[in-house]
Parts: C-alpha cells; sequence; structure tokens
C-alpha cells in the first residue's frame, strides 16, 4: 500500500527510446548541417536533463517519492515538453551551475540566486520567488548584530556561493573578519555545525532556514546581509532556444496560479514553527524513537507503507508513549480504540509493538476505502484524515465538500470543509452528524510536520538518524 510516486513524468529513461535518439542524433552529426538547436535536440532526445540539489528546498525523496518545489517545477516542464526527466543530483547550487557550463545538462533548478557575475556566462529563466540572506548563530552564542561583529568569529559558507561573496564584499570593508568557504556540504549540514558549536555563524537563505530551523530550533537570524535576491532556473548562454519554452512555462503558472500554489504546498509546514514542540520532537526522537524504530520498521515491511509516515503518526498520537491515555479512552502508542484494536488484532493495547503494527494495519484499512481515482499524497493525507476522525466522518466532510462546489478528491478543499462538521447548520444534513471537524485537519497538518523532519533527518527510508540532542543553552 505504499503511496505511489508522481506518473508524469519519470527518472527512468526508456532504452528503446534511448536508442532511437541516440541513431538519429548521429545521423545529424554525420550531414553537413547545423546541430539542432537545444529545444530540438530536448525533443529528439525525448529527454530533459536537469541538475538539481538534494535539499528539502529544492529534491528529495519523500514518501510519495520524488517531492521539493524545484522538482515539481521540473517535472511540470517536462511534462509540458512531452519527454522525460533526467534528475543529475549534485552536491550544492555551484555544482548544479557547472554541469550547465560543461553541457551535461539542459538547465539547472537548483535554488539559483541571479545576481550579475553569474549573468556573465549564464543564462536565466523568470525570476520565481525572492529571498533574503541571514547570518546565522546559536542561540547561547553571542548575536552579531552587524558585520563588524563577525570579526574573530568562526564563520563557514558553501563554497562559491553568493554567501561567499557577499562575505568578500564585507571583508573588504572590515579587513578582520575571515570566513571559510566548505565545498562539499549542504545548507543543513552548515546549519548542523553551528548547532554543534564547530563553528559560530553561517550563512543562509530564508528558505533554508524555515526549514533548518525545524531540526536545530536553537538556531537564530542575526542580521541580514541580502535581501529581495532573486531566484530563477540557469540555463546555457550558447543557445537561447530553451528560454523561451522556459518562460512561457512559467508565465503559464502565475497566470493560472499554480506557480504561487507550489511554493505554498513546500513552504507552509516550514512557515509553521512550533520552537517547543520542534525541540521536544528532536529529544523524542534521540530518546524515544531507537527503541521503537524497529517495530516501526516491522509494521513497515507488513503494510507497505514508510516507517517514517507509520512513525509520524504514532508521535502525533502519544509522543512515542507506550501508556499514553486519553480522557475518552483511546490508549497505547498509536491510541487505537478498544473496537479497533481487536479488529486489528492488538491484543495489548500498552504494547508498544502490538500497538504500531495494529495502527499501521487500521490505516491501510482505511486507506482502502478512499477511493483508488485519488493520487497520493491527496489519498494518504485524507486515509489519515478518517484515521483521526473516523472513515464516516470523512465522507461527510467529502459530500459537504462536493455540494459547496469544491473537490472531494482534494486534501485542500475538503480540510476546509471538515471543520463545518462541528457547526449544527451543517452537521444536520450529514449522515452522522456532528464530528470535531478541526482535529483531523490539525492532525494531518502535524502528521506532515513530523514526517518532514524525520524524512530530511533520514534522507531515505533506510537512512541513519541524526540523533544529536538539540543544544538549546537552557
Amino acid at each position: 500500500m505504499t503511496p505511489a510516486a508522481p506518473s508524469p513524468p519519470t527518472h527512468a529513461v526508456r532504452p528503446a527510446l534511448c536508442a532511437a535518439a541516440a541513431l538519429a542524433w548521429a545521423m545529424t552529426l554525420g550531414t553537413c548541417s547545423q546541430p539542432p538547436r537545444l529545444i530540438d535536440q530536448v525533443r529528439m532526445l525525448g529527454i530533459l536533463k536537469v541538475a538539481t540539489r538534494n535539499s528539502p528546498t529544492a529534491y528529495y525523496l519523500g514518501v510519495d517519492g520524488p517531492q521539493g518545489p524545484e522538482y515539481e517545477l521540473a517535472a511540470g516542464f517536462a511534462q509540458r515538453l512531452g519527454v522525460e526527466l533526467d534528475l543529475r543530483v549534485v552536491p550544492s547550487t555551484t555544482a548544479a551551475i557547472e554541469e550547465v557550463q560543461r553541457n551535461r545538462v539542459h538547465l539547472a533548478a537548483a535554488g539559483i540566486v541571479v545576481n550579475e557575475a553569474r549573468r556573465e556566462f549564464l543564462s536565466f529563466g523568470p525570476v520565481y520567488q525572492r529571498i533574503s540572506q541571514h547570518v546565522i548563530h546559536h542561540a547561547r552564542g553571542r548575536r552579531p548584530a552587524s558585520a563588524a561583529d563577525l570579526v574573530g568569529m568562526r564563520v563557514e559558507v558553501l563554497a562559491g556561493s553568493t554567501h561567499a561573496s557577499a562575505l568578500a564584499a564585507l571583508a573588504a570593508q572590515y579587513p578582520g573578519l575571515a570566513y571559510t568557504e566548505v565545498a562539499g556540504v549542504d545548507q543543513l549540514e552548515l546549519l548542523d555545525r553551528v548547532s554543534n558549536g564547530a563553528i559560530d555563524a553561517t550563512i543562509a537563505n530564508s528558505t533554508d532556514f524555515k526549514v533548518g530551523r525545524h531540526l536545530h530550533p536553537e538556531l537564530r537570524q542575526a542580521f541580514e546581509i541580502a535581501s529581495a535576491q532573486e531566484v530563477a532556473w540557469a540555463l546555457s548562454p550558447r543557445d537561447r532556444s530553451l528560454d523561451a519554452e522556459v518562460e512561457a512555462y512559467f508565465a503559464e503558472l502565475a497566470s493560472q496560479g499554480r506557480l504561487a500554489a507550489i511554493l505554498d504546498r513546500h513552504y507552509a509546514e516550514a512557515e509553521d514553527f512550533d520552537y517547543l514542540d520542534s525541540v521536544n520532537f528532536l529529544r523524542h526522537v534521540h530518546e524515544r524513537l531507537p527503541a521503537l524504530r524497529p517495530f516501526f520498521e516491522e509494521a513497515a515491511a507488513q503494510t507497505g507503507l514508510d516507517w517514517r509516515l507509520i512513525a509520524a503518526v504514532g508521535y502525533q498520537e502519544s509522543k512515542w508513549d507506550a501508556k499514553a491515555v486519553s480522557p475518552t479512552g483511546v490508549r497505547g502508542l498509536m491510541m487505537l480504540t478498544a473496537d479497533t484494536a481487536r479488529r486489528v488484532g492488538v491484543a495489548d493495547r500498552e504494547d508498544a509493538r502490538q500497538s504500531i503494527l495494529g495502527g499501521a494495519r487500521y490505516l491501510v484499512e482505511v486507506r482502502s476505502k478512499i477511493p483508488e481515482r485519488i493520487a497520493d499524497p491527496d489519498r494518504m493525507w485524507l486515509a489519515l484524515a478518517g484515521y483521526n476522525v473516523g472513515y464516516g466522518h470523512l465522507e461527510d466532510a467529502r459530500i459537504l465538500t462536493q455540494r459547496h462546489g469544491r473537490s472531494p478528491d482534494s486534501w485542500d478543499d475538503v480540510s476546509a470543509h471538515l471543520p463545518l462538521l462541528a457547526q449544527e447548520r451543517w452537521h444536520v444534513e450529514t449522515r452522522l452528524g456532528y464530528a470535531r471537524g478541526w482535529e483531523p485537519v490539525h492532525f494531518v497538518h502535524n502528521v506532515r510536520g513530523y514526517l518532514n523532519m524525520l524524512v530530511w533527518m533520514t534522507g531515505s527510508p533506510d537512512g541513519e538518524l541524526r540523533l544529536q540532542p538539540p543544544d538549546t543553552g537552557g
């Protein structure tokens, strides 16, 4: 029952397609004609080669397959062109730019900041996001209020980045300001180094920090070193034939409101930051999760769900406390009712292993009732809501959603109507009547947040967790 990865387009390259394209390409090279334009090459090969980076703000593997704002944008562009998407994952934006320079890819979609220095050797698509850059420090350390305060501090930034360029300009004004450019790491790793005291400060984009502070809630923004930085795709300046297609694609996304929706979808949860919740979650990851992970992985093997999704549900239900009991009588790590426990074969609800296995089976049971026409992740979010409020109430909310002219198959639309189940004006029209409809909305929101953190901390289902507890300095 693992949620299916997004269908259009895939990373797979069809061998027959490649062979035919290679033959056609060879025949073209064997003539005296000019090489085809870049856009024609893409269509002839049937492949769009895109460089990106492994980051929550670009591309990563989630429980539903490839995710991230840059992935979604690149996948949509490949679909528009009618070709396959071939992602080349590189360590940094600098490496992604080098892939374009060396003609290894057709474009780079990696959260690349546009500046005059880069315009000298790159072409850029339309600006689709604006970000700021801040100095990041530990809450317990000295807070730099200006560039002068960075003098004497241990500062590291990504090699070849716009962060390094900004610091170079500041160092010209403050001769004592020193910093180190580090290659082969990502932004989250530098935030990690500030967190554990290896360095005093780094520079981070506002988007990266929104994500990173969930994993390192003890970090703080100091002063801003650059504002309104423009983000765009990087393309080769030697052949501008792809540029027009990119411009048309982003214009279409913007006019239909889809561009804003994509960015909101990927950053909304990162915006919703709760300091104490993040600190407690990370502490429980360190103290409680290691003993429970084998049970979550066993449940994943039995059900086909991602163990991190099951763990996120368990954390939302009980904070991974096998002895948890609610005022209404649900109990155990997955907070099962007595009836549900019996149905999914749980004899002892306070046995952590039994509860986890039973909770996973129950989630699969609810998900199996959701119409198969609904694609993930919406199908899974609806299943989680049904897990929390009951499938019958979920169906009532879907019917209300449809009556209001919205899609009963869209989690965004259904979540906007679930709270109506608590209002007599609306619940009298439903089959099951009143329900605390706001609770499943919060439940799904929180599960998604915990799931994202586990995904970012592991990188893959079999990845090792970063188990260093947060150092909040009291």
